[in-house]
């Protein structure tokens, strides 16, 4: 399952985290794989990954966010 990293606005404390934690979780064709103040680990279920889809989630819940450059793996693996 290919994964990505974003990095996270505006978390501060293991509150922070449990919220951001519990947004993605609640984020259908997301899995949460980590989630540390400042950042997440997710792996998408689908292709396209739904990056567009955890972003939304975030800002609802008041985490500005982007995609972290470094992600290791932004497209899928599998049938290229």
């Amino acid at each position: 399952m290919p994964e990505f990293t974003l990095r996270i606005e505006g978390m501060h404390c293991g509150a922070c985290v449990r919220r951001v934690s519990q947004t993605l979780a609640g984020t259908d064709g997301l899995r949460v794989k980590e989630v540390r103040v400042g950042a997440a680990r997710i792996a998408s279920d689908q292709d396209p990954l739904l990056v567009d889809r955890a972003l939304d989630a975030l800002a609802r819940a008041g985490y500005p966010a982007h995609l972290d450059p470094d992600s290791e793996s932004i497209t899928s693996q599998a049938g290229h």
